[in-house]
């Protein structure tokens, strides 16, 4: 019941995670990434232990097939499940079980793997990898893309309500965590719209963190 995206960002080294469903609150079953390490995707029937396993092993600094490699003779039932992985490098793994549901599948590229299960149609995955592929800018905005494109090409065989995207760069949390846990509209576009609010404070947000003596105004009523 999801599509999703994994990606390496080649220029800065950020990892991105964006992910849509008809089920509610995607994103926090389904995403996973840490700074320096990769992004991981684990959807179809989730079980949410292959993303945190999978980043465990990316950040003992396993390669993506060699994490793949670990969840398959580690868990059982991986024939319903999806796994999407990107690794320090840019390198990917797939695996899409056979017990996936409905029309499902999977594509890579440099830096970027693409997955989904009950798709309108199969092609949706190639879509979403050559849409990143063809983007420019900031991860967050790749990614948006792609995930629009998603959409564009059919999206889920039924209406989504969720979507969500992360962010890892150069600290120890992700410096963007946004979600649309349930909508009637388009989880994708609202998430899109939400991005553009938060990008040009991404920045910011992580000064206030790191050293807030030099960041910049807060920008509420009272601060001077």
């Amino acid at each position: 019941m999801t599509f999703s995206i994994v990606a390496r960002c080649n220029q800065t080294g950020m990892f991105g995670v964006a992910v849509s469903s008809s089920s509610p609150a995607v994103a926090a079953r389904c995403a996973y990434a840490q700074a320096g390490a990769g992004a991981v995707a684990s959807q179809n029937i989730t079980d949410p232990m292959l993303g945190t396993q999978g980043l465990l092993c990316l950040q003992r600094g396993d390669s993506a097939s060699e994490a793949m490699a670990f969840l398959k003779s580690s868990n059982a039932h991986l024939d319903y499940r999806q796994v999407l992985i990107v690794d320090r490098e840019g390198a990917t793994a797939v695996h899409s079980g056979p017990n996936a549901l409905g029309i499902w599948g999977h594509a890579t590229g440099e830096n970027v793997a693409c997955g989904g299960n009950l798709l309108a149609n199969s092609d949706i995955p190639s879509a979403m990898v050559n849409a990143f592929l063809a983007s420019k800018g900031h991860l967050g905005d790749r990614l948006i893309a792609t995930m629009r494109a998603a959409i564009a090409a059919g999206g889920e065989a039924g209406p989504v309500h969720s979507a969500g995207m992360k962010l890892v760069r150069d600290v120890a949390w992700p410096v963007a965590d946004l979600r649309c846990d349930w909508t009637e509209n388009c989880p994708v576009e609202e998430l899109a719209q939400l991005w553009e609010i938060y990008k040009p404070q991404l920045d910011a947000y992580v000064q206030r963190a790191t050293n807030p003596s030099a960041a910049p105004s807060y920008g509420v009523p009272g601060d001077e």
